[in-house]
């Protein structure tokens, strides 16, 4: 049997393993360790030189840029300025039609650049805004809804763990990553909240037909108290890393400090609260550093069986163009979304995929956003949907089914593709801030 054939061997062998229910960094681990075996013919070989590549995947310094931004996300949530991001956001626009749906978006825009995390967004809006949405007379499917395809935006508006994910595996530049992210997540945002007032104007038998003004209106006063924080630790982390000031790492160090603080000064973490943070921190830390590890065999195993350069033959002999590669790419993402979470689908196909895009000079940071908006759109689609089972948990409400969830989300599914479609046809819209 060739290389390249035990390659392809493997390749569909960790699929089996990966549907039939096996944790996705074990399979690839395994079938990285029996494919070199197969390649090198030496078992000891093999255990040494997927040990180096183990060493390799979390020795660099760029690493740490996980704990701390982890760390910094879960004290923001701990901190409770998802709430107060909330109510920031609906006194703004609670004179709109549809104005609290608007201001759910626009609160998780805003927790997503001191979070990067899609699931923490779900989570922590579940409890805060379907609630609300449910008082004020929006419809069932849409309260849930609005809050599954705004809390996608965690993965894009940068920080990202999904970003600093491909920023890893790529070796590009995760500063450079942020920036790129910054354009498709406000215009996400954008047509989200666009999309939401069409819908309260013209689909009303969806989002809701008597729907009331959120809250009273804040004082200014009250608005500063809540927002100056967010806005003082978002300009601290993203804007230390726009001007140069910080590194990535160092930022994330910075923002954790700048989260603890504010929490502390409103007197709103505790004891408890820091040891539940200090071990979702490490928990969530160790199972990324396992990913990573998994991902890096793979990434060796694929280059000794020659497959990535097969198959940038095969493309290069295919007459297909950069962007339809992309396009086929881009539903093959969406596809394996319906089935794996978002991590595991980058650890798949982005070492894949490299080589091929490395060959045909496709601008790496531009790739990587588009990546992420496919990944995320699996985010919202069946049958896995991780961010809509984290909503279905979290609410424990029997009147609300998975299928509610699903058919709310849909209508941002589809604005999400559209956004995909824009960054596809007109990458500026990501590389336009780094000037390329």
């Amino acid at each position: 049997m060739t290389d390249f054939a035990i390659g392809i061997f493997s390749l569909v062998a960790m699929g089996g393993l990966v549907l039939g229910g096996l944790y996705v960094p074990i399979a690839l681990i395994l079938c990285s360790f029996v494919g070199v075996w197969a390649i090198k013919g030496n078992a000891l070989l093999a255990a040494k030189m997927l040990g180096l590549a183990a060493n390799d995947a979390i020795s660099n310094y760029f690493f740490g840029v996980i704990p701390v931004f982890v760390l910094m996300g879960f004290l923001v949530s701990e901190a409770g300025m998802g709430r107060d991001a909330f109510d920031v956001a609906n006194a703004m626009f609670r004179r709109i039609k549809g104005g609290l749906g608007v201001g759910t978006i626009a609160a998780n825009t805003i927790f997503a650049a001191i979070t990067g995390i899609s699931i923490a967004s779900a989570a922590v809006f579940t409890k805060i805004a379907v609630p609300e949405l449910r008082r004020h007379g929006y419809g069932a499917r849409f309260s849930v809804g609005v809050v599954a395809g705004s809390s996608v935006l965690g993965m894009l508006i940068p920080p990202s763990l999904l970003l600093i994910l491909y920023g890893l595996l790529t070796e590009q530049s995760i500063g450079d990553l942020f920036v790129a992210g910054l354009g498709p997540g406000l215009v996400l945002a954008v047509m989200f909240g666009v999309g939401t007032v069409a819908m309260a104007v013209f689909a009303p038998g969806f989002v809701g037909r008597n729907l009331g003004q959120n809250s009273a209106a804040m004082t200014a006063g009250e608005i500063a108290a809540k927002g100056l924080p967010i806005a003082s630790l978002i300009a601290l982390v993203l804007g230390g890393i726009y001007m140069g000031l910080f590194t990535p790492v160092e930022a994330g160090g910075v923002g954790a400090a700048g989260a603890l603080i504010i929490g502390l000064v409103k007197r709103r973490l505790d004891w408890a609260a820091l040891w539940r943070v200090l071990v979702e921190t490490g928990m969530i830390t160790a199972a990324i550093s396992f990913l990573i590890i998994a991902a890096q065999m793979y990434s060796r195993m694929l280059a000794f069986s020659g497959v990535p350069a097969g198959f940038g033959t095969m493309v290069a002999g295919a007459d297909i163009t950069m962007i339809q590669l992309v396009m086929v790419y881009c539903v093959v993402v969406i596809l394996m979304g319906m089935i794996l979470d978002s991590g595991s689908i980058m650890l798949i196909l982005v070492p894949l995929m490299l080589p091929v895009i490395n060959g045909l000079g496709v601008d790496l940071v531009w790739f990587g956003i588009v990546t992420v908006i496919a990944v995320e759109i699996g985010l919202l689609t069946p049958p896995f949907g991780i961010s809509v089972y984290v909503i279905k948990a979290t609410l424990n409400d029997p009147d609300i089914s998975l299928k509610d969830i699903f058919l709310g989300a849909a209508p941002f599914a589809l604005m999400m593709l559209a956004c995909l479609a824009l960054v596809i046809f007109v990458p500026s819209i990501s590389t336009g801030l780094l000037g390329r």
